[in-house]
């Protein structure tokens, strides 16, 4: 990602997995990232250390900042020679402003760049199990806002003004099978009465589909007579998409999102207590099964000092072994090896060994090289015990580790007269959060299951909402605890809190199996 530059990138409609790659990539790399009130949150949990984050959310006649001092962010920070993310719902160039922002850098001199995304007025029906086009149905189909501005220039309003005459109903009412309106729902009364009004029969089918592809959607349908009564009477607001035509009725065929609701997890509230940059997987597994994940990070994984490391890669020929107890030992590693100059060539002669099938995965997907040991169960006594080579004496182990990690495998192995040389190369520490809204969704007995996958994540759980055991126990009482493993499941005893579930396989996706099982 270049300095001095705004990515204007679209979001997509609101489920995080719609974002393009390429936005992905370049939301991780920004220094600057500017979003919206559509923006999902599990889009900004990826970002790299020391982001500066600007919210710029606007609602319908409430904005947090208007669209001249947004456009006068982005050009500032650009000129600061920042590169800026400017984080848009949907696709930024459709009824985005996308197009205003991307002149006022223009304007300015600043270099732009535009990442398109996936607009609600085609996915928010997709996931309404309305196609906006079928060969039965619709051959065309036309996206129209909602309410123009007025000559005041400012969005919000519904005054007609002058803009308003862009949108000419004798036209629209028949210029396309299906027709679409973004920001359309306090402005419906008077869409539905226009179209009538310029020929469009009262019986045309008509769904409302709010908060599109979030977990939240939901949808209305009705025609063009009974429609505003049906969105009075369900309580439907903005965000939502209309759609206006034959294709709305062949959403009892194939409304496939919803069938998520037939899913044991389905609407859950499921707390993830994992660092932030760690959690988007674990959500998104959440999130497919209906679930809505609840980031509550109470661990940061940070770098340290890896000159001991590095140094140690030059003699790396002294050992016969590498073990890797944790996911976040590898990528260090690989950094370093990197940085080296060296590749997976230094590992002839080794054996790896790795404590569980998640971080035997890292070692093959980051070093290029298959485990030679993996343990029975992903925990350190199981390392020793299930230990491979008895030649003890002749065992040299490096062990790149948590600065602050269990010592059981050291000490075991060094018990048994193997030499082990322990280099830390990252460290976990404490993660503060918004407790107080936490404690109030957890009071208002929003929270269905937390989830631990490391001791760190319950002690500084525990400290998170005031340290003191009694009171936590007493605050999650009835709350199901679901543990990765037995160490994790000892650290919660510890603080005199109930495990309700240990995960049998000790990885994620056995922490998922657990968890659905709880709700089956």
């Amino acid at each position: 990602m270049r300095k001095g530059v705004v990515y204007l990138i679209g979001a997509g409609p609101g489920d995080p997995g719609l974002i393009t790659v390429k936005g992905k990539q370049l939301l991780s790399e920004a220094d600057v990232v500017v979003y919206d009130r559509l923006t999902h949150p599990d889009l900004l949990l990826d970002l790299k250390q020391g982001v500066e984050l600007i919210y710029a959310g606007k609602a319908s006649a409430n904005h947090i900042m208007t669209q001249p001092e947004i456009n006068a962010v982005l050009v500032e920070k650009a000129e600061d020679n920042k590169s800026v993310a400017r984080l848009k719902g949907g696709d930024p160039f459709v009824f985005g402003r996308g197009g205003e922002e991307a002149e006022a850098c223009l304007e300015a001199g600043v270099e732009f760049e535009v990442v398109p995304g996936i607009t609600s007025a085609i996915s928010a029906p997709a996931y309404a199990g309305i196609p906006v086009t079928h060969r039965d149905a619709a051959s065309s189909f036309v996206v129209i806002t909602g309410h123009e501005r007025d000559d005041a220039g400012q969005a919000g309003t519904r005054s007609a003004g002058q803009a308003e005459g862009r949108r000419n109903w004798s036209t629209l009412a028949h210029s396309a099978d299906t027709l679409i309106f973004l920001m359309g729902v306090e402005a419906l009364p008077e869409i539905v009465a226009r179209l009538v009004e310029n020929g469009k029969s009262s019986e045309t089918p008509v769904a409302l589909v709010q908060w599109g592809t979030w977990l939240k959607q939901k949808v209305v349908t009705g025609t063009l007579e009974t429609i505003c009564e049906e969105v009075l009477r369900n309580g439907i607001k903005p965000p939502a998409v209309c759609v206006v035509g034959e294709v709305v009725n062949l959403r009892e065929k194939l409304k496939w999102f919803d069938n998520l609701a037939f899913h044991p997890l389905y609407g859950r509230k499921i707390v993830v207590t994992r660092a932030r940059e760690q959690a988007s997987a674990f959500a998104s597994s959440l999130r497919e099964r209906g679930a809505e994940p609840v980031i509550y990070p109470t661990i940061q994984i940070n770098p340290v000092d890896l000159e001991p490391l590095g140094k140690a890669l030059t003699s790396i020929n002294d050992f016969n072994w590498v073990v890797f107890t944790s996911v976040n030992a590898v990528t260090p590693f690989a950094e370093c090896l990197k940085a080296a100059g060296l590749d997976a060539r230094v590992f002839h002669g080794l054996k790896i060994g790795a404590i569980g099938a998640s971080t035997a995965k890292a070692v093959s997907s980051e070093l290029g090289i298959l485990a030679d040991y993996t343990p029975t169960e992903a925990v350190a006594e199981s390392l020793v015990l299930d230990w491979p080579d008895k030649d003890y004496e002749n065992i040299r182990i490096l062990l790149p580790q948590a600065l602050e990690a269990r010592e059981t495998f050291a000490h075991s192995m060094e018990g048994l007269g193997a030499k082990i040389t322990v280099i830390p190369v990252y460290e976990t520490v404490y993660q503060q959060n918004d407790v107080d809204v936490f404690i109030q969704r957890i009071k208002s007995q929003e929270i269905d299951a937390i989830t631990f996958t490391a001791s760190s994540t319950v002690h500084n759980f525990v400290r998170s909402l005031g340290g003191n055991d009694s009171i936590v126990k007493d605050l999650v009482q009835g709350i199901p605890l679901v543990s990765i493993g037995p160490v994790t499941s000892d650290a919660i005893a510890a603080h005199g809190l109930t495990v309700t579930a240990t995960a049998t396989i000790h990885s994620l996706d056995g922490l998922m199996e657990v968890v659905e099982q709880l709700f089956q």
